[in-house]
């Protein structure tokens, strides 16, 4: 079987898992009306959805089915674009080098979603304190936060609002917000709407805790940041210090690389320091965000 044959049965199979994926997301669309219906459910079964989709939600992408045929098909696009014009070596690479473009901007975009709602989530809970205080109960007060506050944690919890109409009770639909964002602040202020509504109590002492809490958090997080500094920047310098004298190198000599490029030993030794790069980045990456 040659080569490009095999490069269209690829893209036919994509092609049919976008068509696949579009009728998934159309029914869950359909399921996901009809289940504010029976206030007994939970507000949004997050296990019976994929990864990609949760992961959309969280870093608050919205993708039409329009969209994700097109981004498939210009997918495809590419990788046939690469396969003719430099080799089926490059095309699987760049096949590759693609989706995890994707996932990074997935996670970053994210990661920095999830740390602003952080950071908006002590004035909306301070807003609530307020209400509860004028006399007003939980969820009147929890609508009036969510009406004043701003993006992206106004769009979270017009989520968790929209269960409710639906019939879904508070408790399930923060438990839903909490599952959704994974986030320790987020499953605090579900755990006090669930002990508030089961089993009263004071629920402005609760939540003025729960603020105090984010604070302190918040205030170590910082110092955290800056007693890593160092380790920080020694990674970056670590992962640049490669490329930069690569790019020296191929600017000071270029006939250099351009005969390890024509010479197929030489190709397989620069593509194998490219994937040694790009893990050790990784690599790199990953032992940053546990500092």
């Amino acid at each position: 079987m040659n080569m490009p044959l095999v490069m269209l049965l690829v893209a036919l199979l994509l092609l049919a898992l976008s068509v696949l994926l579009v009728f998934s997301a159309r029914k869950k669309a359909r399921s996901e009306k009809m289940m504010g219906a029976l206030a007994s459910e939970k507000a949004s079964s997050l296990q019976s959805r994929g990864a990609l989709h949760i992961a959309l939600l969280r870093a608050g992408i919205q993708l039409t089915s329009s969209r994700l045929m097109a981004a498939v098909l210009l997918y495809v696009l590419l990788v046939i674009l690469l396969y003719w014009t430099l080799g089926a070596l490059i095309a699987l690479a760049g096949a590759g080098l693609l989706l995890f473009a994707v996932k990074v901007f997935i996670e970053v975009r994210q990661r920095r979603r999830v740390a602003k709602m952080v950071k908006q989530l002590p004035a909306f809970i301070d807003h609530i304190i307020r209400s509860l205080k004028s006399g007003r109960t939980l969820m009147e007060g929890m609508d009036q936060a969510v009406d004043s506050a701003a993006n992206p944690l106004k769009s979270a919890f017009e989520r968790s609002q929209r269960f409710m109409h639906r019939g879904a009770s508070m408790e399930d639909a923060m438990d839903d917000l909490a599952g959704l964002y994974q986030i320790k602040e987020f499953q605090l202020l579900a755990l006090a709407v669930r002990v508030n509504q089961k089993y009263g109590g004071n629920a402005v002492e609760v939540l003025s805790q729960l603020v105090s809490m984010i604070h302190e958090r918040d205030k170590a997080a910082r110092q955290l940041k800056a007693m890593t500094g160092e380790t920080r920047v020694s990674a970056l310098v670590l992962g640049l210090l490669p490329v930069s004298l690569a790019a020296y190198v191929f600017i000071s000599s270029p006939d250099f690389f351009l005969e390890l490029w024509h010479d197929p030993s030489g190709k397989k030794l620069l593509l194998f320091a490219f994937l040694f790069q790009v893990v050790g980045s990784l690599t790199l990456w990953r032992m940053l965000r546990s500092v």
